[in-house]
């Protein structure tokens, strides 16, 4: 302990590595997770056009409480109220979120759901924002979201799918902001897996209404193979970036999604990408890099 001082006393630019490091560590699961989301997003058309977006969405949240639970084994008589709260609300934020996101999906093209939901974690950056001049980033994401809503034709999708991507974004911006606080709180993953306990709960019964007490066995194989894309892999990675990095940080950052989930509804589901499209999908990208080098 004693020579790990002295040397970091003699040394300033080690005592700077680590913070760094964890940084970028932080960003690399930022990226994961984002890649995760979308590509399992793209991968869910199929069962979601059979069985339907809202029964597909809870059974996910099922296998993936279900998981971890079995993984992590909560230890639930220890926690205090605030413990219950804070993991309860971010609870009702993941169930509102992939609900109204994956119901968006089967309306609207999922790079413009995923531009209409990054509102949600763009609004949590720019809340942090304190130089005038970083504000140019939030901006320029924006601007690549207006782009990749737009085609040839105009505006792209329905209005009631534009709502529920908007829903989302609301769900999203509540996620980020509840995510760091309920990390905190718990040790591991124990607060991502009492969270998603309560998010199955409460997405039940709109599960329940789509599709019966009656499941089918085919859906059940394939939402326990997507639960894992999402959310189950994506939750677990953005609560450990969570924890090295500032919550406004985390939702700019978040501004090259919208480009993931193009790229993913390119490959994926072959939805056209146009020169709008393409335009907006490097302007959050910038947006994004701009954002992580001016952080630093």
């Amino acid at each position: 302990m004693q020579d790990t001082t002295i040397k970091c006393a003699a040394d300033p630019t080690h005592a700077v590595a680590k913070p760094a490091s964890a940084a970028a560590g932080a960003a690399l699961l930022c990226l994961l997770s984002m890649s995760s989301v979308q590509f399992g997003a793209a991968l869910s058309a199929p069962t979601m056009a059979i069985y339907g977006s809202l029964s597909t969405t809870w059974l996910r949240l099922c296998w993936a409480a279900l998981v971890l639970a079995v993984l992590v084994r909560p230890r639930f008589r220890s926690y205090s109220r605030a413990h219950w709260l804070a993991a309860g609300a971010l609870g009702a934020a993941m169930a509102g979120m992939t609900l109204c996101f994956f119901a968006a999906l089967q309306r609207i093209p999922l790079g413009l759901a995923v531009a209409i939901d990054f509102l949600g974690p763009l609004t949590v950056a720019t809340l942090a924002v304190r130089r005038t001049r970083a504000l140019l980033w939030p901006a320029l994401a924006i601007a690549g979201v207006v782009l990749l809503s737009r085609d040839h034709a105009g505006w792209v999708g329905e209005p009631l799918g534009v709502l529920l991507a908007c829903a989302a974004a609301c769900g999203w911006g509540s996620y980020i902001v509840l995510m760091k606080k309920t990390g905190r709180l718990f040790a591991g993953l124990e607060g991502l897996s009492i969270s998603l306990i309560a998010a199955a709960l409460v997405a039940t019964p709109f599960g329940l209404a789509e599709s019966g007490t009656h499941l089918a066995a085919g859906q059940l194989a394939a939402t326990a193979g997507l639960a894992i894309l999402v959310p189950l892999l994506p939750y677990a990675l953005e609560m450990v970036a969570l924890r090295h990095m500032p919550a406004g940080s985390f939702g700019v950052l978040m501004s090259v999604e919208p480009a993931i989930g193009a790229v993913a509804g390119f490959i994926v589901l072959h939805q056209p990408m146009g020169v709008l499209q393409i335009a907006g999908t490097l302007f959050v990208v910038a947006a994004s890099i701009g954002s992580v080098v001016a952080a630093r």
